[in-house]
């Protein structure tokens, strides 16, 4: 497949288009706008696709909700108060067990914050960040190519499982231009039939999609079936990069951004001789429990690196328990930080616990 140079969002709604997303609605925040744009123009040259610049980010989250009702793959995008001002859509969609895909490339913050990258958003995206204890599949992508390849794995998780997806990236990403390649694209008409769509009733029983359930031992069973559902995923779905670990006696832990910055952080600290790898998790829900655990047997000290000020870290701590000592690095606004202060980092903690020798 040939390559070609495009910019972040683009290769977003490249993706998504060639992923047989057929329904974008969105609302204009920097730094995704590139990402309305391009689908606005890419879904002109489609008969069968819709594109909606909503009047607010609320009434684009009920738009999605309303196309993934009738079995169109779906797809809204934003920026992180954007998000904030979807939740209570997304936690619809995921009590009506509907698929759709959410793209949020973070800025800084908290509040309205600045356009800079950042990875403040991690809590809210795998924690649910909307009422009601639901889930989201989180898929981190670091690279351009990345952004193709789990762009298209977001809307097959989200058919698979019935579950809202979010594709979190970060201003950087977004704006970042690398060379990638696309496979060809999915004919929507040919993905499996969903059965439970509502497309008029013509022909067989009526169909209900709701998240009203006023019983509650009713909406207890239902919270069971979604933990069920949630378990699965859990189980099947964990993906996560191993880079230069093996023989490590150190670890560095990053996703996203802040992974490419410490692949060039852990490259120069191996030129020095040190034993250090990278683990990075691609998909931030389920979080690479079990892997990063069964690291520990070998590697006793690990760095944490996040563009915030400990977000993943909580969750670094729950997998490794008292099993490897845990350390953090992080810069919080949208400042980026170098590999160099990275590296600087490790070195200072690798020589403090004489893993240098």
């Amino acid at each position: 497949m040939a390559k070609q140079l495009m910019r972040g969002s683009h290769v977003i709604g490249e993706a998504a288009t060639r992923a047989g997303c057929r329904f974008y609605a969105g609302y204009p925040i920097t730094p995704q706008n590139e990402i309305p744009e391009y689908m606005s123009e890419r879904f002109a040259d489609l008969e069968d696709a819709t594109f909606i610049q909503a009047e607010s980010e609320l009434a684009a989250i009920n738009m999605v909700m309303g196309a993934s009702m009738t079995g169109v793959r779906a797809m809204t995008s934003s920026s992180s108060p954007g998000i904030s001002l979807k939740l209570e859509g997304i936690s619809y969609i995921a009590g009506m067990e509907l698929p759709a895909v959410i793209v949020n490339i973070m800025r800084g913050g908290p509040g309205l914050g600045n356009i800079a990258p950042s990875q403040q958003d991690y809590f809210q995206a795998t924690r649910g960040g909307g009422h009601g204890g639901y889930r989201t599949i989180v898929l981190a992508p670091h690279s351009g190519q990345e952004l193709v390849t789990l762009t298209m794995k977001a809307f097959d998780l989200a058919d698979s499982y019935r579950t809202p997806v979010i594709l979190l990236g970060d201003g950087l990403m977004g704006q970042m231009m690398e060379p990638v390649s696309f496979p060809d694209p999915i004919d929507p008409s040919k993905l499996p039939k969903k059965d439970w769509v509502l497309n008029g009733t013509k022909g067989r029983d009526t169909r209900l999609i709701a998240s009203l359930h006023l019983d509650p031992v009713e909406m207890e069973q239902f919270n069971w079936k979604l933990a069920r559902k949630y378990a699965a995923i859990s189980e099947r779905e964990a993906q996560h990069e191993s880079y230069l670990l093996d023989g490590a006696r150190f670890a560095v832990v990053a996703f996203g951004t802040a992974a490419r910055i410490a692949k060039g952080a852990v490259n120069r600290a191996r030129e020095a001789g040190l034993e250090v790898g990278l683990f990075r998790p691609v998909t931030l829900w389920p979080f690479p429990e079990k892997e990063l655990r069964a690291l520990t047997r070998t590697v006793k000290h690990i760095l944490v690196f996040e563009m915030n000020l400990g977000q993943m870290l909580e969750d670094v701590k729950i997998s490794v328990g008292e099993q490897a000592s845990v350390h953090f690095h992080g810069r919080p606004g949208g400042v980026i930080s170098t590999p160099h202060e990275v590296e600087n980092v490790i070195k200072k903690l690798m020589y403090k616990y004489e893993l240098d020798k």
